[in-house]
């Protein structure tokens, strides 16, 4: 009898057991599969639930499976807050985009933060991204915001006076992460903005170093003979990095586009689309579109049209296609009016007014205005909608990630 109730009792804790914990009792393939369908948010929050979800969330198969549906999910919003200091992260999921976007700014917290007090996000790369200080870009971290891992790479400030471009890319031949700086130095005149900065330039020289995961050292190799730009993320495609950069087009010096190969690790110019004008830098961008190089320019003037254009086979210069014309328009926001220090003023100044920061999967684009507000387009029906997030700063700069469970030292593959 006793032993008839203990085994009732066994059946009842293995049935109530398989009510909580049901996925433990699918195949392995099978739960990894239904983990790797998950956001990034959800797939950590599953580590608090039990030590099997856990055990199945830190499986390194689960990387590549994760990231392999990125596709299917929209980007996280990272917000980088402006004002008053630039050491906080947030971020937002984007959710409910055909009628209202609901949700909540989360901050969050990083690990180095007491280490580098200011900091920009350069670029960002399969869930990663870079960060370097915002005096001299001496200190650069390579960081998961929702893993909480993070490389910390070897200062390599050299000399006085220094201006910095970097660049963070992924080569799958090798299965490493790269990392690029372009140091400028001997600047010995800096005149106005950005391009007259360029130009009034005395003895200007550089120097290129990579860092490559796996690795501990930087290494140089060599000059750039281009003077480049930096003001958004260097867009990687086809295993290249794109800046705009200052240099001679059709006997005129002015912008151009290079390119840096993760392959061979050399710098190449490619064609550019007629429409930018090679004598002003701060209205134009790049940035990658469904897999192609894209260039995007804000006309100022009586309309103020956003133009969109895509580079459809690459390196190709007849195959450059404008693909949107958008109705411009500067919305009003709070954040214009905040008294803000005159050197977040001349920051902000190289800055695009507008930046397109990608399509969603409902075909939307999503928009940052620089004073501080976010807007989906509807290239259907040309309208506008704003979008707002709880706690969301007043100042900010965006980026887009797609959350993933990578490391820098252990790559996706795909």
């Amino acid at each position: 009898m006793d032993s008839s109730i203990e085994d009732q009792s066994k059946d009842r804790n293995l049935q109530e057991n398989k009510q909580i914990y049901g996925i433990d009792i699918l195949p392995h393939e099978i739960a990894l599969d239904i983990f790797s369908r998950l956001s990034i948010t959800s797939v950590m929050q599953s580590r608090f639930v039990c030590r099997s979800w856990q055990k199945l969330s830190l499986h390194q198969n689960l990387v590549s499976l994760h990231f392999s549906r990125v596709a299917e999910r929209d980007p996280l919003l990272i917000f980088r807050c402006d004002f008053p200091t630039r050491k906080q992260l947030s971020f937002a999921e984007l959710s409910g985009t055909n009628d209202d976007v609901k949700g909540i700014v989360k901050k969050i917290e990083i690990p180095f933060s007491a280490s580098m007090p200011e900091f920009t996000v350069e670029c960002s790369c399969k869930g990663l991204l870079c960060l370097c200080d915002s005096l001299y870009k001496d200190s650069v971290y390579i960081y998961n915001p929702f893993t909480n891992d993070y490389k910390e790479l070897p200062k390599t400030r050299q000399y006085k006076e220094e201006r910095v471009v970097c660049g963070f890319g992924y080569y799958p031949e090798t299965n490493q992460y790269k990392v690029v700086k372009i140091i400028y130095y001997n600047i010995t005149s800096t005149g106005g903005g950005p391009l007259r900065r360029i130009r009034t330039v005395d003895n200007l020289k550089s120097e290129v170093l990579v860092f490559s995961s796996g690795g501990n050292t930087w290494r140089n190799i060599g000059q750039v003979p281009y003077c480049v730009y930096r003001l958004q993320d260097a867009p990687l495609i086809h295993g290249r990095l794109h800046w705009m950069a200052l240099g001679v087009y059709q006997n005129i010096r002015g912008l151009i586009i290079i390119s840096f190969d993760l392959a061979d690790e050399k710098f190449e110019e490619v064609p550019r689309p007629d429409f930018i004008s090679p004598f002003d830098c701060t209205n134009y961008g790049l940035l990658s579109l469904k897999g192609c190089l894209s260039a995007v320019a804000y006309e100022y003037g009586q309309y103020k049209d956003l133009e969109i254009w895509f580079m459809k086979e690459y390196n190709v210069k007849e195959s450059w296609i404008g693909m949107y014309r958008i109705g411009g328009r500067i919305p009003e926001s709070p954040s214009t009016n905040v008294q803000r220090p005159s050197e977040m003023w001349r920051n902000s100044a190289i800055r695009p007014l507008v930046t397109v920061l990608c399509i969603l999967n409902n075909g939307e684009l999503l928009i940052e205005y620089k004073v501080g507000r976010l807007a989906l387009y509807n290239a259907r029906s040309g309208r506008y909608k704003d979008i707002t997030f709880e706690g969301m700063p007043s100042i900010f700069e965006t980026f887009v990630l797609q959350g993933s469970l990578n490391q820098i030292d252990l790559p996706v593959e795909l």
